[in-house]
């Protein structure tokens, strides 16, 4: 089974609650994460461009939606705020999904708000999308801004409170800078290597290696652009490559998935960030295509033992070191 790091589920199920549906991860996700062998991951909420314009509204909309939609789909899907709420949904053959906040922008400089979200049951934090914010600055903002004072407590608030803390879309600056504040487990639930693909979203090796001495995690990121800069190489092939060049760097027990599949997204959204026609890999076009990824594994010499670990147990570890 596969754990998924990152997902942007919530921001479909938000769409389609707005427009008046209900039960919307059964009709829309359900069946083509089963066909994946997707057992759960963490669920994000993201203020999804256009709407990013008022990031606390969007973020309060999503909050109600995964409130209206988490006893719709109760008997297929556990909102877990706990790593027993995780094995207990696995147990009973329910998928889980923890929910995350992919970015801060939302609360300004008002920490307090990280407590709120905590308390509706996020237990996953990055500072940044790629926006700069009053904590720290994404990886499309000024390249020599950092950490802010206030993203050096949200840094610790977040680790405080037993949240995962993620890198994935700060700038470098702001990636060295947060290591130096943090104290423990950091991740980067959906990032790939950028000497095999220079964009500015991916890790360099030495960003790769510190994550490592952390005791953290990498999630392999499917999105196409992060694979290879020429579009008819961007292959489920070429990227099992970063997942190689990660556990040699890294060793296995620092790698697993974060796929941000996005193929549902809405066009104004998805034009955010993606310049080409597609936003999918070859050979992993959906949830669905995830076994392309562990045949491609086995072939290129995984062991079962350490697919197992990419692909599930190391995100398992860090949830219960990391989440109280």
């Amino acid at each position: 089974m596969n754990f998924d790091a990152h997902s942007d589920i919530w921001t479909d199920v938000t769409h389609h609650y707005l427009d008046g549906e209900s039960d919307i991860f059964r009709k829309y996700h359900y069946e083509r994460l089963k066909k994946g062998q997707i057992e759960g991951g963490i669920f994000v909420i993201w203020n999804d461009p256009p709407f990013d314009k008022e990031p606390l509204k969007r973020t309060r909309q999503m909050m109600e939606a995964i409130a209206h939609e988490e006893p719709d789909c109760a008997d297929i899907l556990k909102v877990a705020r706990s790593y027993d709420d995780m094995m207990k949904a696995r147990d009973e053959g329910r998928m889980y999904a923890f929910i995350g906040l992919e970015g801060l922008k939302s609360i300004g400089e008002d920490l307090d708000l990280i407590d709120e979200f905590y308390q509706f049951g996020a237990r996953h934090a990055g500072l940044t999308w790629n926006e700069e914010n009053p904590l720290a600055t994404g990886a499309l903002g000024n390249p020599e801004r950092g950490l802010t004072d206030t993203g050096r407590r949200a840094v610790k608030k977040i680790q405080d409170l037993g949240m995962i803390l993620d890198v994935s879309h700060l700038n470098d600056a702001s990636f060295w800078d947060l290591l130096r504040a943090a104290d423990g487990p950091v991740v980067a639930t959906h990032s790939n290597c950028r000497a095999l693909c220079n964009q500015r979203r991916n890790l360099t090796d030495e960003q790769l290696k510190e994550l490592a001495r952390t005791g953290g995690i990498v999630g392999l990121n499917s999105f196409n652009e992060f694979v290879h800069d020429v579009e008819s190489e961007q292959t489920v092939g070429n990227l099992v490559k970063h997942l190689v060049r990660m556990v040699e760097l890294m060793g296995i027990d620092h790698v697993g998935f974060g796929f941000d599949f996005s193929e549902f997204l809405c066009g104004d959204t998805l034009s955010s960030f993606s310049s080409q026609a597609n936003p999918y890999t070859i050979g992993l076009e959906d949830a669905s295509k995830v076994p392309n990824v562990i045949e491609e594994m086995k072939r290129v010499g995984f062991s079962n033992e350490e697919i197992d670990k990419i692909s599930h147990k190391n995100w398992h570890r860090i949830i219960r070191e990391v989440i109280k």
